[in-house]
């Protein structure tokens, strides 16, 4: 095999066009097996196969630097950049990430999961090597699915200033993780229509010089194109189409499927690994659905990512236009929503927690200052969610809680979110964000759950106690139950359980009146402690003898952990509290 001897970009210059087929072949091969076993990003690599092969056959990396949007294109490039052992032998397969990483290797410059950055990195390394006196090209790979994100436009801007070498290779496979939307992408289509000839032309409008290459999985076609482009004197952008999870026919019929997977059957393309019971996607979806009904004004937002509240294509289909997939745009996402909401609407934006970074102005600025009613169910918010280093999702709570005007909810269980999504679609004074209770839906069918919320930071009391106060957040309340049921086996300690539900303020009354029989108090919370909820609760209490204990997880950006460690490290099992609280109580 051809890969197997591929330890250096140099190495795959001294292949010829022949071989440099076969070597495309092989890598799709190579990436199948580990994707199967693994799972990870399918589509987007196994369509990019031929370009990176060629950008490595032209260029000189590391010298020359490419930067990889959102890095969901990036593992062919990380097998020719010396680390094909982390895809070839599966006792290896952990030893490289998803996403590019400087810290594996000379060839990534940028650590980078969130998507349309590439374009102002590389403007950024172009400008800093045009101060120094350098001479090294700079190349920013981009998916048509990305240029849709503001920071891909407002490079794209910025590019058009520069007046020296930055060659854009814009990666048009006519898909975003689902269909693509907006209007630029009728640019797209028409470019592709008439091979790049159109006079209406996005990048040109920029100010930007433009290369069209329809062949976009022929090496030898990429291999000319990116040869005019070396050692450009200007910005040019060479638009190339692909055909997204090439090779694979499961993925070359079912894109959006296949934009991301679990391990799956390499020859049949069935999961290995069936979900079973409820999600909170497709419950959220079909909760959603149910309310369109009789609510006109009720509108599901996406930006770009419609799965993550279980928008199926057939449940899109069944909402028309009561669904808006504003493309990769959060920080549009959530004005649109403000828009919405002032106009007498009621907006629901769903969105991964890790994303929410990615519009922190536009929900304090469009949104809160302007106290328009949008609802926004927050997912993986959890330790137990994404694990890699670009995207965790336990930031939100200090970003979101701490915003004026809105209402950050935590609930515990199903029933408890849905009771807070009843009453958040319904009522108009406050922008609303409900934290979806972890990735496990837990029931608690036996319990009864308020669906009124409008009188605020009320904490909810579930076992009167003495002596120690224990107040779990949101899904770290079943943590919390099981931290009473050991203080009472064990040390014969009766402790108080109180569920806060609001993450943006306090229970002034409980808290004062946990002192008559209380001398601690704990907070759990599925987040960092650093602006978190606990740190709220332990300044109220700062000036009273009352011992507060704050457990959370510090502040750090953990890279592919196991759940159970950290929490271990974090002292977050229930065994660690105990002992924790034992060292102070008297």
């Amino acid at each position: 095999m051809y890969i197997e001897k591929i330890q250096f970009p140099q190495d795959v210059k001294a292949l010829s066009w022949s071989e440099l087929d076969i070597l495309a072949s092989e890598v799709r091969q190579v990436l199948l097996k580990k994707l199967s076993r693994k799972g990870g990003h399918i589509g987007p690599n196994l369509g990019m196969v031929e370009a990176t092969i060629a950008l490595h056959y032209v260029f000189n990396s590391p010298e020359d630097k490419i930067v990889y949007d959102v890095s969901h294109q990036s593992y062919v490039h990380k097998m020719l950049t010396g680390r094909v052992d982390g895809f070839m032998d599966p006792e290896r397969y952990d030893m490289v990430s998803g996403y590019s990483n400087p810290k594996e290797s000379e060839h990534d410059f940028f650590t980078i999961g969130h998507t349309s950055t590439s374009i102002s990195l590389a403007c950024g390394l172009a400008k800093g090597r045009d101060l120094l006196g350098g001479k090294e090209n700079v190349i920013a790979v981009i998916g048509d699915g990305s240029l849709s994100g503001g920071e891909a436009l407002e490079g794209l801007s910025n590019v058009g200033e520069l007046g020296s070498n930055m060659i854009i290779v814009v990666n048009d496979n006519d898909m975003s993780i689902a269909e693509n939307h907006g209007g630029l992408y009728k640019n797209l289509r028409l470019l592709r229509e008439t091979k790049g000839k159109a006079e209406c032309n996005l990048f040109r409008a920029m100010g930007l010089d433009y290369i069209y290459v329809e062949e976009g999985n022929s090496v030898k076609a990429l291999v000319e194109a990116f040869r005019k482009v070396k050692d450009a004197v200007s910005p040019v952008v060479v638009h190339i189409v692909t055909q997204k999870g090439k090779g694979f026919k499961p993925a070359e019929m079912y894109k959006e499927q296949w934009h991301y997977g679990m391990p799956f059957d390499e020859k049949t393309g069935e999961p290995k690994f069936q979900s079973s019971g409820e999600d909170y996607g497709s419950l959220t979806a079909n909760f959603l659905l149910e309310r369109m009904k009789s609510n006109p004004g009720l509108v599901v937002i996406t930006a770009g990512t419609p799965t993550v509240m279980g928008f199926t294509k057939e449940r899109r289909d069944m909402a028309g236009g009561q669904f808006v997939d504003v493309g990769i745009a959060e920080e549009h996402a959530v004005a649109l929503a403000s828009g919405i909401a002032a106009r007498g609407g009621k907006p629901v934006w769903g969105v991964y927690s890790t994303f929410v970074q990615r519009t922190y102005d536009q929900l304090s600025q469009d949104l809160c200052i302007n106290r328009n009613a949008a609802v926004i169910p927050v997912f993986c918010a959890s330790v137990y969610g994404m694990n890699d280093v670009t995207h965790l999702g336990i930031f939100d709570i200090p970003l979101i809680s701490n915003i004026p005007n809105m209402v950050y909810l935590a609930p515990t269980c199903k029933e408890e979110y849905f009771a807070m999504m009843s009453w958040a679609i319904t009522q108009k004074e406050h922008p609303v964000a409900v934290r979806v209770p972890g990735l496990q839906v837990e029931s608690r069918s036996d319990e009864i759950f308020d669906t009124d919320y409008s009188v605020l930071n009320r904490f909810r009391m579930s076992r009167a106690g003495e002596n120690v106060a224990v107040i779990a957040v949101g899904n770290f309340y079943s943590l919390g139950e099981s931290v009473c049921d050991k203080l009472c086996t064990e040390r014969g300690i009766n402790a108080t359980l109180i569920n806060p539900r609001y993450l943006t303020g306090l229970d002034t009354d409980m808290l004062d009146g946990l002192k008559e029989k209380h001398s601690v108090v704990i907070t759990l919370e599925d987040g960092v402690l650093d602006g978190g909820f606990g740190e709220k609760v332990s300044r109220y209490y700062g000036g009273s003898d009352m011992k507060v204990l704050n457990f959370g997880l510090r502040k750090e950006f953990a890279d592919r952990y196991v759940a159970s460690e950290l929490m271990a490290s974090n002292h977050l099992t229930d065994v660690q509290i105990v002992q924790d609280v034992m060292a102070i109580y008297k």
